[in-house]
Parts: C-alpha cells; structure tokens; sequence
C-alpha cells in the first residue's frame, strides 16, 4: 500500500477552507494544455516555446550550438556526472544552456526534480509530488517512467508525498528537459517530482526520506550513481521586471541587467559551485527566499525549492551508497537577451513571454559529480 498524504488532507493541512477557492479540476488544466493528456499519458503543457515534433526537436538539437563565450563559466566535467541543473524556459531562448548541460548526463533512469510554480493554485506545500502517468509524450515518442518510481512511493513514510497527474499536468518545468534527455537516450526512463514550497528544514526531511529509499531501491536492483541512475534538477534563474514584482536594481535597462546577472553568476559560481554543503545550500535559500515566510521571494529564481532539495538529494545519495561527496560544477549560464535567440521561427517554435532589459529570465547550467576515491 502506497503511504500518501491524501489529496483531501493536502488541502486541510494547506489551510484550504470554506473561502478558499476550489484548486482547478483535471478537465480545467488539461484544457489549458497545448495537447491535453489523456487517461495514463501525460500530454505537453507548452507547445510553444517546446518541441512538439520529431522534427521540430531535432532541429533543435542542431541548432542549439554551442555556448557564446559570455555564457560560459568552467569546463564541462569529462566524467563522473550524477546530476545537472538546467534551464525549463523557452527552447529559442535557452537552447545553448540546455545543450551545453543534459547531454552530460548519460544515465538510463533521470529522477526529474521540477518546480511547481502553481502550488497557490492547488493548496499544496511540504509535500513531493509524484505522478501515476503509464508515459509522457514526447516529440519523439512516449517517454515511460521508471520502475523505481512504483518502489520509492511504496516505500517512503506518510505526509511525505502526494500523487497527482492534474499537479503534473498543470506544470511545464519537467517537460522541458525531459523532452531533450528522451531525445538522447530514446531508451530513458524518468521519476518525475514537483517540490512544493516547503521551509528548508522540511526540504533537508524530504530530500532524506527520498535518498532512503531510493538507496536501498538503487543497491537491491545493482544500480550505480551516475552509470545508470541520475538526478536532474529544473530552474531558471531571476525572473527580472516589473510584472515579476522584483525589480531591485531599478525598472530595467542596461545598469539593472548588468548588476542581476553579476549576482546570478555569484549564486552559481559561490554557493552553487564545489562541494555540495548544506551550509551553501541554506545560505542560497536564505538568499532565494525568507525562510520564515517560503513562499515570499527575495531574488525571483523561481527553482528556489528544485534546487536545493535535489542537491541534497544527490548528497544524501552519495553519502548511502558509500560514495565521495558531490561537487557542483558550474557550466553555463545565459539569459533571456544576452545573447541571439536560436533561428527556428520557421520551425513553429515560438516564445511564450517578451524578452528585453525590463523583462528578462536567467538560465542556470550546472553539472553535479562525484570525484573519483583518491588512489
């Protein structure tokens, strides 16, 4: 028997009352999905800004190309990858970040860790959440889940997770990698997760309670870290303007653009960058977000949850399967205007919001190893 914190209860513990809004119906998110999912597929949320095509992904892939020297950080890691933090924006926008980062993780089986930037709307926090989907669509075929997806939610305490195919349904920030991971690996397999807003010390329960399981799931069946199981984590970085109510270093243009970038790239190459610590990890959460109020923002990264519950997933992981601590290595990081967007217009691709120097997202590129065991 799966050990879930129900749906009802979700609610009551989200303080959801008489005169709170009802969360949105299944029938009401999927008519607001590009291809609506149907019962035991997931479909696509975003038909826009993603592929929807073999052939549009593949042009893609091509035309992604690689990193403008301005969005370069250090060199990718040749080996030992377990994990990445990418990007979920608009593939015309971002499509160098995610090129320079997801082909670096070659395992089978992804735990896809995503933002759920809808958690107001369906009452939900504290909690993970899972999926019951049979396949994801994708450009190029269905996408199935792994196995251990199954295992982890038999074996995880209570309160710890939900399931919920509308949640999934309703979120985009996993489809856009998955589309690009299926498309280098046609035989992968996922484990999908949403992090609902959660305070830090909830998130470090979460991320244990996770990494127990699926230890013992990885070491019962011979799975190795990295080889055949890794994690990759969904976020972009500041979200600037406005209309994103953060506007720190004025209403925009060149000075603003300028200073929200240097402190990105500070984020990634300082508390984002090296050994993977829960110290660096709540001093960016505290960075992200007030941690006595989570659901407020202090710097508009909308993977303020994503991130720090899947490093320490992979930390949690390593330390259980007798492995060296993860390191952090960042690879990337672009914006929305920083650079041309890539020329597949022709395609059917478009763009789902403007990008200019009063409304322009950052896009987070990091691959995460575990070293080799000194000889």
């Amino acid at each position: 028997m799966r050990r879930l914190l129900g749906l009802a209860a979700l609610l009551v513990a989200s303080g959801a009352s008489a005169q709170t809004p009802p969360p949105p119906s299944p029938a009401e998110v999927r008519a607001g999905m590009g291809i609506p999912s149907t019962p035991g597929l997931r479909g696509q949320q975003d038909t826009v800004g993603f592929a929807s095509t073999a052939a549009q992904m593949a042009a893609v892939w091509e035309k992604s190309g690689p990193l403008l020297p301005e969005e370069r950080l250090q060199p990718p890691p040749d080996r030992g990858v377990v994990g990445a933090i990418c990007a979920h924006d608009d593939y015309l926008y971002a499509g160098r970040v995610y090129k320079a980062v997801l082909p670096l993780v070659t395992a089978r089986t992804v735990v896809l860790v995503g933002v759920f930037h809808k958690w107001r709307r369906f009452g939900a926090h504290d909690v993970l959440v899972f999926d019951a989907a049979r396949a994801w669509r994708t450009p190029d075929g269905q996408l199935p889940p792994s196995p251990l997806r199954d295992e982890l939610l038999a074996s995880i305490p209570a309160g710890i997770a939900v399931v919920s195919d509308t949640f999934h349904d309703g979120e985009h920030s996993l489809e856009a990698l998955a589309y690009w991971l299926h498309h280098a690996r046609p035989d992968r397999e996922i484990v999908p997760v949403l992090v609902a807003t959660s305070s830090f010390g909830r998130l470090q329960e979460l991320s244990a309670k996770l990494g127990q399981a699926l230890a013992a799931a990885m070491r019962q069946r011979g799975l190795q870290l990295g080889r055949d199981v890794a994690v990759v984590i969904s976020a972009d970085a500041v979200h600037y303007g406005a209309d994103f109510a953060q506007t720190p270093f004025g209403e925009g243009g060149i000075s603003a653009y300028q200073q929200a970038v240097a402190r990105d790239r500070a984020l990634l190459t300082g508390a984002l960058a090296g050994p993977v610590t829960t110290t660096k990890l709540g001093e960016a959460y505290g960075t992200w977000v007030d941690p006595a109020d989570p659901g407020t923002y202090r710097v508009s990264w909308c993977g303020r949850f994503s991130i720090p519950f899947g490093l320490m997933l992979l930390s949690d992981l390593a330390g259980r399967l007798g492995l060296p601590a993860p390191l952090a290595v960042p690879v990337a990081y672009g914006t929305s205007v920083g650079g041309p967007e890539l020329p597949l217009r022709e395609t059917g691709l478009g763009t789902t919001a403007p990008a200019n120097l009063y409304h322009f997202v950052g896009y987070p590129g990091v691959a995460v190893v575990v070293p080799e065991p000194a000889s």
